[in-house]
């Protein structure tokens, strides 16, 4: 089956992508929901089930627009996501999801989705939000956006690896680590220890606020750096 876009449409604004997966599930006699216009758009489509709290998103991952990512999110978590060339795969997971059926239920449909052990125990039986947080981010090496910065995922998994800060929230930001002793992350009133940069002119840094207190060469030493200045009996994040 065609894409559908070798008639001059070169923006993939305004609806284009769905209309073009619309056009494919009328050709399966598969029935997507609407695609969320607040949501849609920019070479985007995506198609919410706010009832079950899925949604499924869909962009280009390609300059040509012959292949595409697909995302499943549940409650607003990134639990899958799968590369296909095939319009109608894209479709067939839109559908799966949307209409309510598991990971694992909706690969079979779509082989293209991909996930991880701790997204399919997370739909059985649902996991805590710090735990959740943690999964999450480690995964984000598995993403297209973030596969290209090895340095971050390290830092979190060496962070990770230490008990005291796995009971704490991970919070990234510009790919910087600090902790959170609070689910309801606020840098000034729940930060606890220090922050780690992982791109500190070619060293992992330990920061407090705009101060430098060291670098280090590997993750796990700036790890435990931080570690080792926590206060005690910290945790775990409420």
């Amino acid at each position: 089956m065609g894409l559908g876009v070798g008639s001059g449409e070169s923006d993939w604004g305004g609806g284009v992508l769905g209309e073009m997966l619309g056009r494919a599930a009328e050709g399966l006699g598969v029935v997507l929901p609407e695609p969320d216009g607040q949501r849609s758009g920019s070479g985007t489509a995506e198609y919410a089930d706010a009832g079950l709290g899925r949604r499924v998103r869909v962009h280009p991952a390609d300059e040509q627009r012959r292949a595409f990512w697909v995302y499943l999110q549940s409650n607003g978590k990134r639990l899958a996501c799968g590369w296909t060339a095939d319009p109608a795969e894209v479709v067939r997971a839109a559908a799966a999801w949307t209409g309510g059926a598991g990971l694992e239920e909706t690969k079979e449909q779509a082989p293209c989705i991909e996930f991880r052990p701790w997204a399919l125990a997370h739909e059985r039986e649902p996991l805590g939000a710090v735990e959740l947080a943690w999964c999450l981010k480690i995964d984000d090496i598995h993403m297209p956006s973030m596969s290209r910065f090895p340095r971050v995922h390290a830092l979190l998994a060496a962070a990770y690896a230490q008990p005291v800060l796995r009971q704490l929230m991970p919070v990234t930001s510009h790919f910087n680590l600090w902790f959170s002793i609070s689910t309801t992350v606020r840098w000034k009133t729940t930060r606890v220890g220090y922050m780690i940069w992982p791109h500190d002119e070619g060293f992992y840094g330990v920061r407090n606020g705009s101060e430098l207190l060291a670098r280090f060469e590997t993750p796990e030493e700036a790890v435990a750096f931080v570690v080792a200045v926590l206060p005690e009996g910290i945790g775990p994040a409420r």
